[in-house]
């Protein structure tokens, strides 16, 4: 399976060190608008069709599917054309900066008969990926309260300036995984109700946010996550659980640490493997790019539909919108109306 990447920024190196790593896979083409970045991309990972214009790369071909890994200004412009030039995709989170926007993206792709997976991680880091295993075995019941919690004061900004430029920040930069884990948890949302804080002088957007989620299951959820918390030792990049059922509970703490209490309490150690191209504290998020790429490819050659698809997205990406909302006007808002 042949593939092009169109964007080498800092977490796209993580993406190809990823595609690398994922046997039948070779990206076989690049494309960034910035000619350094794009060479010296294309000469760590021996690549040697480069492109400064996606246009001109997808009218060449030559590849099955293309990894846009740009920011969300220009997804709808690049989803849209690797649809018409008839090649699946895996867009990077978040999907669209607005809801018409990533429907329009959703309906070219199915319109083109091509898979459209958003790059939506975090479900995929190990840790969670346990935590679920054990709430979908029964082992506490059936659950009625979540949190999942991501409070840290890791610069986050030193690798992605861009981050500190925009008027939204951590809701639609970090909250958009947040809340997609409290949905592989607890199902879609009816509900949600949201405060935002903006703590650090340095920055446009808001660096604090406190969600309260009502899902169609019956379970509330809490969604929280910080970027001016100031605590030793610092967790970046782990998000914490705790998760109530009516036969006990889970939590997975600071250090991958998971606890099941029952009828008996299990305790497990469910730390990330750290890969040979990954460096801590990134690792966690580092392997869940190789799983979730994996995802991908394994969807491709079965004909299934990705568990975090474009279609899926509109969901996790509805409830970046209702934050936005209803931290503006100071009410709760109905996901449904979005």
């Amino acid at each position: 399976m042949k593939g092009a990447l169109i964007g080498c920024g800092f977490f796209a190196q993580n993406h190809m060190h990823a595609w690398r790593d994922i046997e039948g896979v070779d990206i076989v083409a690049l494309c960034d608008t910035d000619d350094d970045r794009l060479q010296a991309t294309a000469h760590s990972f021996n690549v040697t069709r480069t492109y400064t214009d996606a246009g001109d790369m997808l009218a060449q071909g030559g590849f099955d599917f293309v990894d846009i890994a740009t920011t969300v200004s220009s997804h709808r412009p690049l989803v849209e054309m690797a649809a018409a030039a008839g090649v699946h995709i895996i867009c990077q989170k978040p999907f669209a900066g607005n809801m018409a926007d990533a429907r329009a993206m959703v309906e070219a792709a199915k319109t083109a008969g091509k898979t459209l997976m958003v790059h939506e991680n975090f479900r995929w880091q190990s840790p969670i990926q346990a935590a679920l295993e054990a709430v979908k075995s029964g082992a506490i019941g059936d659950p009625f309260f979540c949190r999942v919690s991501f409070r840290s004061g890791y610069d986050v900004f030193s690798g992605q300036p861009y981050l500190a430029e925009g008027k939204r920040f951590i809701i639609e930069d970090l909250g958009i995984h947040i809340l997609d884990i409290a949905r592989a948890f607890a199902g879609d949302v009816k509900q949600l109700t949201a405060t935002t804080k903006r703590i650090n002088a340095n920055i446009q957007g808001e660096d604090v946010a406190t969600m309260l989620l009502q899902h169609h299951s019956g379970v509330t959820s809490v969604v929280d996550c910080s970027y001016a918390t100031k605590r030793l030792p610092e967790t970046f990049p782990q998000s914490l659980l705790e998760i109530d059922g009516t036969n006990g509970t889970l939590r997975l703490d600071a250090g991958y640490q998971l606890t099941v209490q029952n009828t008996n309490e299990t305790r497990k150690d469910v730390s990330p493997p750290l890969l040979s191209w990954a460096e801590k504290p990134w690792h966690n998020i580092q392997q869940s790019v190789q799983t979730i790429q994996q995802h991908f490819v394994n969807c491709i050659a079965t004909g299934t539909e990705p568990q975090t698809s474009g279609a899926d997205n509109l969901k996790t990406l509805a409830l970046v919108e209702a934050a936005y909302l209803s931290a503006f006007h100071g009410k709760m808002i109905e996901v449904s109306d979005l």
